[in-house]
């Protein structure tokens, strides 16, 4: 550690004292994993928010990461003692075409914390500077990005689906040059369970490094997966344990209406979690080729694709794995094809699950019912998260009217409606149904809002914001505004990726 402190020193990053329970395990792995440095530092940086609730669970004082010196932190001026700032190595498929090195281009893992759980997480800067992966790019984030990580994957982590978390955000007090202009900057501390990636995989299968490969699944096994430690074949169990935690994610996210916008190999993280909220966006009305992301020209990722892209990728991650698996080429690749076909029925029953909830189904509902539900609100061009909201209220004994109005063409809702009453039990799953179906989401025009306000150094939307959807699913009178759609002149047609 000595040595490390000195490091840093050398750097000209001042190290603080302060209680974090690091252990870097990530760091013990390989030079070849990463890359040691320090972030880039700033001369004003400003804080906007500190995640009180997730300081608390991980025994990082909430005062003191509002101090001075917690600020220097979370904007990357000064190390915590015990910290071991790193760059990660990975590589991935973008849009289909595979890169053999990306990395961490704006990211420093800055160490592992324990929580009073037990439980371990990374703890990142995003935006923190220049890194050895950076290529061309700056290592730097605009602050609309940062605001837009806040606010999504706390709304995530509220509506129960798996993903990282956001701990702090900061204004740099920097502009940062981007295609819409000079923007000002941030930084955006976020907390994983850990930041391995399917690209992480293919950064050393890519090399040949089968030591390397090796290392990181035995790596991931351990921190993540345990149990697959004591199957006859662990890299087998793996491949089954990661494509189960994905299919799991992926039905959450499509039984909210959200599309992750770049589902590239490098942003699919093998914890479950989800990771990367770039250009990532609720829809509002419902169509399952539905894209928001300015870069995704060829709708790849659109919300319906997103089963087949997940199961392609995880093709991709069991490609890395097949010299452990066997050294039965024919074999290896059979227990590669055995441990992913539990994707397809996992995410079909969690997909079908979700959705029969959603609509107060039970078991002996026909499947075809969600479809056709699905198939309405596509043709008749239906609000996603509006539409279940009120169809939950019904389900309370509240009238269908409120619901009908949505409907452009009454006769064709009323045909729905009737057969929806028929085979559905709203009245014994009306709780269930208010667990499934949140009254607030992030919408995108609001979000969009936030962000414009907050590069105008008004904060007070997105504080509004990160308030409300803590509780998505509760009455909340003072925050009914937010239940609406956009209005014909506030929809966002795109979101646009962070870098």
């Amino acid at each position: 550690m000595d040595a490390v402190i000195g490091y840093l020193l050398h750097a000209n990053l001042l190290t603080v004292k302060v209680s974090i329970n690091f252990d870097n395990t990530y760091a013990r792995l390989p030079e070849r994993f990463y890359a040691r440095l320090a972030p880039a530092s700033l001369r004003v940086p400003k804080l906007i928010r500190v995640n009180r609730g997730l300081a608390e669970s991980l025994s990082i004082s909430r005062d003191w990461l509002e101090s001075e010196e917690g600020v220097a932190m979370l904007s990357g001026n000064q190390a915590p003692e015990g910290a071991e700032p790193i760059a990660q190595a990975y590589a991935g498929h973008q849009f289909g075409g595979f890169v053999p090195q990306l990395g961490d281009g704006r990211a420093l893992l800055l160490g592992e914390i324990v929580d009073t759980k037990g439980d371990r997480f990374d703890l990142q800067l995003k935006g923190s500077g220049r890194t050895p992966f950076s290529r061309q790019g700056d290592g730097k984030s605009a602050l609309g990005p940062v605001i837009r990580e806040y606010i999504v994957s706390e709304a995530m982590a509220a509506l129960g689906v798996p993903t990282t978390r956001a701990l702090a955000a900061v204004a740099s007090g920097e502009n940062v040059l981007r295609a819409e202009g000079s923007l000002p900057g941030g930084v955006f501390t976020r907390i994983a369970a850990s930041h391995i990636r399917v690209g992480t995989f293919q950064y050393y299968y890519a090399r040949n490094d089968l030591e390397g490969t090796r290392l990181l699944a035995d790596y991931v096994i351990a921190r993540h997966y345990p149990e697959a430690a004591d199957s006859s074949n662990p890299y087998s169990a793996l491949i089954g344990s990661v494509a189960k935690a994905q299919a799991d994610l992926i039905a959450q996210w499509m039984s909210l209406g959200f599309i992750h916008g770049v589902m590239n190999t490098d942003n699919m993280a093998v914890s479950g979690e989800t990771i990367d909220y770039g250009p990532c966006a609720f829809m509002d009305a419902f169509h399952p080729q539905c894209v928001f992301s300015s870069i995704d020209r060829g709708a790849r990722y659109a919300w319906g694709n997103q089963p087949d892209i997940g199961l392609w990728n995880l093709t991709r991650f069991a490609e890395t794995l097949l010299p452990l698996l066997s050294e039965n080429t024919k074999e290896a690749k059979s227990l590669a094809e055995s441990a992913l076909s539990q994707f397809s029925d996992r995410f079909a029953d969690q997909y079908i699950g979700g959705f029969r909830t959603k609509l107060g189904l039970p078991s002996s509902a026909p499947v075809t019912l969600i479809q056709d539900s699905l198939d309405l609100l596509a043709s008749e061009k239906i609000d996603f998260t509006l539409f279940f909201r009120r169809l939950t209220q019904v389900a309370g004994g509240d009238s269908h009217q409120d619901l009908s109005v949505l409907f452009p063409e009454e006769e064709v809702f009323e045909k729905w409606f009737s057969n929806w009453r028929k085979e559905a039990d709203p009245g014994n799953r009306y709780s269930e149904m208010r667990l499934a179906n949140p009254i607030l989401i992030p919408r995108n025009h609001r979000i969009e809002q936030a962000i414009q306000a907050a590069y105008r150094g008004d904060y007070s939307l997105f504080h509004r914001l990160v308030d409300a959807l803590a509780n998505p699913f509760d009455e909340q009178t003072e925050y009914e505004d937010l239940e609406s759609p956009p209005l014909p002149e506030e929809v966002v047609h795109e979101t646009f990726c962070g870098t």
